[in-house]
């Protein structure tokens, strides 16, 4: 039962056609393209929707590495304990002639 095919309709909907094979008329085409048109539409706005939201979400990652990077850099003191830890040896070390 699995392998069995569904009758065939008698009078075929939505098949296929190639308009360059076909004897189609003018008014058959222009409804052609205006389909085509309507349906190009319809597929553009959505992937314009969807190339707004992505570009979004990687505009704000970036942006968050971006300011998380000038943020732990700025809580970096590690020059400025280096700077004081050698003033520090400067100042309790013996006194010579090049200090």
């Amino acid at each position: 039962m699995a392998d069995s095919k569904p009758p065939k309709p008698e009078a075929p909907v939505a098949t296929r056609i190639d308009p360059t094979k076909e004897g189609l008329s003018r008014e058959q085409m222009h409804f052609i393209r205006q389909v085509e048109m309507e349906q190009w539409k319809k597929k553009t706005s959505k992937l314009r929707t969807r190339n707004v939201v992505t570009g979004l979400a990687i505009g704000a990652i970036v942006l968050g590495i971006y300011g998380y990077t000038f943020y732990s850099v700025s809580q970096e003191r590690i020059m400025d304990e280096i700077d004081e830890e050698a003033k520090r040896a400067r100042l309790q070390g013996p006194k010579t002639g090049a200090n």
